[in-house]
């Protein structure tokens, strides 16, 4: 409910044209107030607001130049810690000021704003100090979310691909202080707010990879009894991973409120149709289409079977392990041939499950190969019918193979018929039927093919690998790869693979190529399982994936300043070296460089005296 607008400005005096309190929004993603000012000549400026007495630490200033819309995430942002961390020279006329608000339906607030018009960026004793009072009523209409949680952060989700997402699952990073939580996994809440009606629904959640670092910043005085720095460079922190899932209209944008800091929160009890039960590292999945069992030993992908197709698992069950998921490997004769999925069991396992995610988690040394170590992460959802691989290798000493692979994936012989995938150098999809394809034949294509499906023609199950990520790299030296290729091949079993470096399928196969220490290479798949079509194309659900999955819904956090946020900003400079601030005719010109600390005096002490 807006304000009345005052009378238009006379000489020296601050007019709010229009104040409200308002809901979250995809430009302002939180409970806020939300001010036009006409000022009585143009200015440059600095601007304070307060709620009831109490003053803001963050207020986003703005121009009325249409840069900003309600539906997006805003394009232009300053930090908020400090009253100016970035200095605006900008001249205004008809400013905007949105401050964080934590309002209450139907009741009643007083904002008051004070501005002061300078003629520079920094402020000085010529400066005009103008002041205002609105007190105003908030919105009667839905409530907000439960005020037993005394804090919350924001997240802009972003739908970029042109389709719609309807609990689509996505995870965020968050950091908290440590008195504001009091076990984020039981007291977290997720709230989506409808951009028509402005409702508060709670959605599904699940913490998981809490993270504390509790060691103080030390500002003991020097040993001459000077004091070390004014604030501190760091403070306390715990951060943890936040997952739920986003619906999404789409190429549009919607806001989910986190909230936290409630001791007396109990543990949601959340229901989805992801289910995980078992040991580590032999864990059992399920969900709504598919269910699959982790190898016994490596912990690795052993079988997966459609549940509209109970009666044709797919799994591989012949050599060495016998799982179908074999990667990372390396083969440095004359040691053995060997894979992540030989491990018996990894040396370091770990696990986490929930009604939003289940995440497997294995890494330590090759078997027999202590000079390269690699991980296999797999993460499960609900309600999709894929799941997420990310496998990683690094080279701790130079060692010498004949074959240096990932991303392999093995399958009994007699439960494929055919092959596909996108074929980058031809623009087209190239479809292949493998039951008839004589053995140890190879079909080749490039490394960073975007799909790549087996299926089988009767029983219509399907299998595909949709390429996420896949980088390579080198700390002590490139990575020195030899002709790297993805490739199809067949025996008693069927698979596909990357070869890295792989002279074993080479002309010259007993030649041997160096994997460099320091060598680093990384990969990240979507694996889903599905139906064909009948009498349709058997790879157009691949295709349609492929598009969602390389297009994730985009995150955007916003966060309230906190109380205890320093006004001033510290920097640590390697051995006295230049800011680049010096001399600068703004407010940071006058930063002190000393000891090869860098300090930024954010906030005039005359400021709003």
């Amino acid at each position: 409910m807006p304000a009345s607008a005052q009378q238009p400005a006379k000489t020296g005096q601050l007019t709010i044209a229009d104040i409200r309190l308002d809901y979250p929004s995809p430009n302002i993603p939180y409970y806020h107030f939300k001010a036009a000012l006409q000022l009585p000549y143009p200015s440059i400026i600095e601007v304070e607001a307060a709620i009831d007495g109490k003053p803001l630490r963050a207020t986003d200033l703005r121009k009325t130049d249409g840069l900003e819309t309600p539906a997006r995430p805003p394009i232009a942002a300053r930090s908020p810690s400090g009253y100016s961390m970035a200095q605006d020279g900008s001249v205004y006329e008809q400013p905007q000021v949105i401050g964080w608000a934590r309002w209450e339906p139907g009741k009643t607030y007083t904002v008051s704003l004070t501005v002061r018009l300078k003629k520079t960026a920094h402020a000085s004793k010529d400066d005009v100090v103008l002041s205002a009072v609105k007190t105003l009523r908030a919105p009667a209409g839905p409530a907000v979310f439960s005020t037993q949680w005394k804090n919350y952060k924001a997240l802009v989700v972003s739908e970029t691909a042109g389709i719609s997402r309807t609990n689509e699952p996505v995870k965020a990073l968050l950091a908290f202080y440590p008195d504001e939580q009091h076990g984020l996994v039981k007291e977290i809440r997720v709230v989506a707010i409808d951009p028509v009606t402005h409702a508060a629904t709670e959605v599904s959640s699940q913490v998981f990879d809490v993270q504390q670092h509790l060691q103080q910043d030390d500002r003991a005085p020097d040993k001459n009894g000077k004091p070390t720095r004014a604030v501190p460079l760091w403070l306390p922190t715990v951060t943890a991973q936040v997952a739920f899932p986003a619906t999404v209209p789409a190429r549009q944008s919607r806001v989910y409120l986190i909230y936290y800091n409630n001791a007396k929160a109990p543990a949601p009890g959340y229901d989805s149709d992801l289910q995980t039960t078992g040991k580590m590292p032999g864990l059992q999945v399920r969900n709504n289409t598919f269910s699959l069992t982790l190898h016994p030993k490596s912990g690795h992908l052993d079988e997966v079977k459609l549940n509209s197709l109970p009666q044709a698992p797919l799994f591989h069950h012949l050599e060495t392990n016998g799982a179908i998921h074999w990667n990372p490997d390396v083969y440095i004769p004359p040691r053995p041939w060997t894979h992540t999925s030989d491990w018996s069991p990894p040396a370091n396992m770990r696990s986490v499950t929930g009604p939003v995610i289940t995440q497997s988690e294995m890494w330590g040394p090759m078997p027999q190969v202590p000079e390269v170590d690699a991980s296999v992460r797999y993460e499960f959802f609900p309600g999709v019918p894929y799941f997420i691989a990310s496998t990683s290798m690094r080279i701790n000493k130079t060692v010498n193979c004949l074959a240096l692979r990932n991303a392999e994936m093995v399958f009994k012989r007699e439960l494929i018929t055919h092959a596909a995938w996108y074929d980058v150098i031809r623009d087209t999809v190239i479809t292949c039927d493998v039951q008839h394809m004589p053995d140890l034949t190879d079909l080749k294509m490039e490394a960073d093919v975007p799909w790549i499906a087996f299926y089988n023609e009767h029983t219509r199950i399907g299998f595909a690998g949709i390429q996420l990520e896949y980088a390579n790299a080198g700390l002590e030296s490139d990575p020195r790869l030899l002709n790297p290729f993805f490739y199809i091949t067949a025996g008693p079993w069927i698979y596909w693979a990357r070869g890295l470096s792989h002279t074993y399928l080479s002309s010259n196969m007993q030649q041997v190529v160096p994997a460099m220490k320091g060598s680093m290479f990384s990969e990240k798949w979507a694996y889903l399982v599905y139906r064909t079509n009948e009498g349709g194309t058997p790879y157009a659900a691949v295709q349609a994936w492929q598009k969602r999955l390389t297009h994730p819904l985009r995150l955007q956090l916003v966060e309230e300043v906190d109380q205890r946020v320093s006004r001033t900003l510290e920097e640590v400079y390697m051995n006295n070296g230049k800011s680049g601030w010096e001399g600068r005719q703004n407010k940071k010109s006058h930063e002190a460089v000393k000891d090869s600390t860098h300090t930024i005096d954010t906030a005039p002490s005359e400021f709003f005296d």
